[in-house]
Parts: C-alpha cells; structure tokens; sequence
C-alpha cells in the first residue's frame, strides 16, 4: 500500500512538472514570436533604406499547434508606396457662397484650372510605372523574408520540427476587397505568402545543407487579383451565399455576401464571416439552424462548440460537391475558403479556419476517378488562433 502512494506521488509530481515545463514552453514561445516580430520588422525596413516609407512596419506573430507561427504583415504592406513625387491634383470648379453688405447672398464660381503639359506627362509615367514599381517592392520584401527564414528562423527555439514558419500579408480572416485607392489609381491586391518547415532550417544551420538547398525549399506564392473574374467563381460565391442562409444551414450560417478574389496563378479565395445566434434580449439568444430561442450566454456557448465539428465537416463536404462546377481553374491552382468564424469567448474553438483542396482534385472527382470520401480527404484545413 505504501508502495502504491509512493507510486502515486511520483506520477502527480511529474504531471505537475509537465503542466509547469509546457507552460514555460509557451512563454518561451510567446518571446521568441515577440523578438522575431522585431527582426523580420528590421530586415523589410533594410530593404527600403534611402526611400521615404509612409508606413510602419508592424508584424504580428502567433503561433498555432500543429501548424507552427506565423507572421502577418500589413493588410496593404504589399500595394505600391507612395514616394511623394509624380502626383497631380487636378482643380475642379467649386462653388460658394459669401454674404453682401445688404444681406443677400453672392454665389462666385471659379474656373476649372487645365492640367499643364508637364502633370499630364507626370501622370501618365506614374501609371505606366504602377506595376514594375509593385514588383520591385514585392521582390525586396520577399528576399528580406527569406534571409529571416534561412538565417533566423531556427531562433523559434520552441518550434517542433514538423512545423513551419509562414510570412503572409493576408489578415487573420482574409480579404474582402480586391483593389486599393492608391492616389486616384487602382491598385491591385496582391497575395504575398512565404513559408518553410522547422526541420529544413534546423538542416541548414547545422551545414547539412547548403544555403541555395535552403532557399529552394522556402515555398513563396507572389501574385494579385486579376482584372476579369471567371463567371463560374462567382457563381460559387452565390452557391456558398445560399447554402449558409440561416433557412439552410444546420450549423452555423452567413448574412454577409460571400465575397471572393481570383488570384493569377494561384487560384481563387473566397471569405465568409459566419454567425451561431441573435441576440433577442439584454442576455438572451435565439439559434435560428437550430430553431432555439431564449438561451442564456451559457446555453449559447454550450451550443456553439457542438456545432463546430458538424460546421467543419459540413463545409468541406460542400467544397467537394460545388467545387466541382468550377472550371476556370488551372489543376495546380487552388479553392480556399477563409472563415471567420462566430465570436465565442473562451470557448476553445478557432477565431478563422481555412479549408484548401487543388483544383486537380475537385476535377478528379467530377470524373469520377476519385470518390467523394477521398476527395474530402483532400481538403486541407488549417485553423487560426484559438478563441
């Protein structure tokens, strides 16, 4: 018996030892994140020395079990910056209105000033070097990206070999716009997205491979939104729109549009922001796929986490099944989905996932080469921080 308590106390000791070395870990973690925020901060700002920069730099870093960190830089990091020079303001005519020593009023209307000949030539090199001027500033900020990886990346000490480093100018829940107001131009969106495994930075800097081994295995995506959409993607953004009304849906559903963007060379994104309730009163919620009403904050939730696995599964299901209308896409190319998912607080269940599957997939599958449940085996998922 006595044996038995020994035995006993040994294994809580040692669970509190774990509970208490993974929760340094985490701390560990959360420092490393925070340092190399400020290093891959300072290498993109390197790139652009001599040049008068508009914007901060500021990265946010998070890290996701069983995914690894990643690293957000801002939502129009990548659009084209505004030097200072080569921008005309064009004067309109205006009216207004002063008042006259009898009291009436005197409307003046001044003349609409023509653009010299020097603003126009200005104007129109502006707009002839918007887009070399953009690929420059991407291949600066990528090659800043990749030195951070190859020779600071093994400095997220805590980061298990099976995981990735991942630089990306996409939010936490995506894009809802795919062209930027940039003085008087149109700018397009671009997707940024750059990322490599743990274990091949570890590889690097114990010399087991050389630095153009290390550089070619970092995977970066480099392309923008493209002028005309394919009919058939945006007949999917309708399929999603209809299939998530709350008279549908049995998880969670969606009021918003489903917007989406198409990517050259890459594929197509589309984003959802997705609902689980109503509030009906001060503290009282009504679940319309559910057909319950009057719940507490408590029931709410309760309910909200239950419905998480049903959504996940449902969702992927539905990627396979509409899919496959789409056409338009190269097989290389990819379908993701981007949800922002339902506010839980404290509820454990992800703020954003993202479910992926190449379109070589979706078209196997509506040839009936591959059947449904393998096709669903192909959707990536990947979810964001959790709630």
């Amino acid at each position: 018996m006595k044996r038995v308590t020994i035995l006993i106390g040994m294994m809580l000791l040692a669970a509190v030892a774990a509970v208490q070395a993974q929760k340094v870990d985490e701390e560990r973690m959360q420092r490393d994140v925070e340092v190399a925020e400020n290093i891959l901060s300072t290498l993109i700002k390197q790139q652009f020395e001599g040049q008068r920069m508009f914007f901060p730099v500021n990265i946010s870093g998070s890290y996701q079990p069983g995914f690894g960190v990643t690293f957000r830089l801002p939502m129009d990091f990548s659009s084209p910056m505004v030097i200072g020079q080569g921008f005309t303001f064009e004067r309109e005519p205006y009216v207004y209105t002063i008042p006259s020593r009898d009291g009436a009023d005197v409307q003046i209307t001044t003349r609409a000033e023509a653009p010299r000949k020097d603003d126009m030539r200005l104007k129109t090199r502006v707009e002839i070097n918007t887009d070399s001027l953009h690929q420059a500033q991407n291949t600066r900020v990528i090659e800043a990206v990749k030195v951070f990886i190859a020779d600071y990346g093994d400095l997220l000490s805590q980061l298990p070999a099976n995981e990735k480093v991942l630089i990306t100018n996409q939010g936490d829940y995506g894009r809802k716009w795919g062209v930027l107001i940039r003085s008087g131009q149109n700018v397009k969106r671009t997707h940024l997205s750059v990322e490599a495994l743990k274990s091949d930075m570890t590889q690097y800097k114990q010399g087991k491979i050389s630095r153009d081994q290390m550089m070619a295995k970092i995977k970066v995506v480099n392309t923008e939104a493209v002028d005309e959409v394919a009919p058939d993607l945006e007949l999917l953004s309708s399929i999603f729109g209809r299939l998530y009304r709350s008279d549908l849906s049995k998880t969670y559903f969606a009021e918003d549009y489903i917007t989406f963007e198409q990517l050259k060379d890459f594929g197509v994104i589309y984003y959802m922001n997705v609902y689980s309730s109503n509030r009906v009163g001060p503290e009282t919620h009504a679940m319309p796929t559910l057909g319950l009403n009057n719940l507490s904050q408590e029931e709410r939730n309760k309910k909200v986490i239950e419905l998480y696995p049903a959504f996940e599964k449902d969702i992927k299901s539905n990627i396979v099944d509409y899919g496959r209308t789409v056409k338009s896409l190269k097989d290389e190319e990819m379908l993701v989905v981007n949800v922002r998912l339902t506010t839980c607080e404290k509820c454990g269940i992800p703020s954003t996932v993202e479910f992926s599957i190449k379109a070589a997939e979706l078209k196997a599958f509506d040839s009936g080469k591959i059947d449904k449940a393998t096709a669903i085996s192909k959707v990536n998922v990947k979810q964001g921080p959790k709630q």
